[in-house]
């Protein structure tokens, strides 16, 4: 398993392949756009990412994965990136794209 800082490094990472937005928090890695986070990284290394209610069942089922929960606290909409895919961060950069296209369809906060 992956040490907290080995998942910072991956997040951030990540984070840098999508140029519409930057990582935020010093200890709570988090994007946010529109008065909305929309992907996280939380204390146990896992990171989450944001999608509308239905995005997010389709993907739950297409990954096999679960709810997101950071300090175990449900977050809403979220899921919980499988390690499989933290293999190809090109390919998660595109979803966490989508769901910065999907925070901005929000009604601003």
């Amino acid at each position: 398993m992956s040490t907290w800082k080995e998942q910072l490094k991956v997040y951030d990472e990540l984070v840098a392949k999508c140029s519409r937005f930057e990582r935020k928090g010093k200890t709570m890695p988090y994007t946010s756009a529109n008065g909305y986070m929309f992907s996280l990284l939380n204390k146990a290394g896992e990171i989450g990412i944001r999608f509308s209610k239905d995005v997010q069942e389709k993907y739950m089922d297409e990954f096999n994965t679960t709810i997101y929960k950071s300090y175990g606290a449900v977050m809403k909409g979220y899921i919980l990136v499988p390690d499989s895919m933290l293999q190809d961060l090109d390919n998660l950069a595109s979803y966490l794209d989508e769901s910065y296209e999907y925070v901005m369809t929000l009604e601003p906060k």
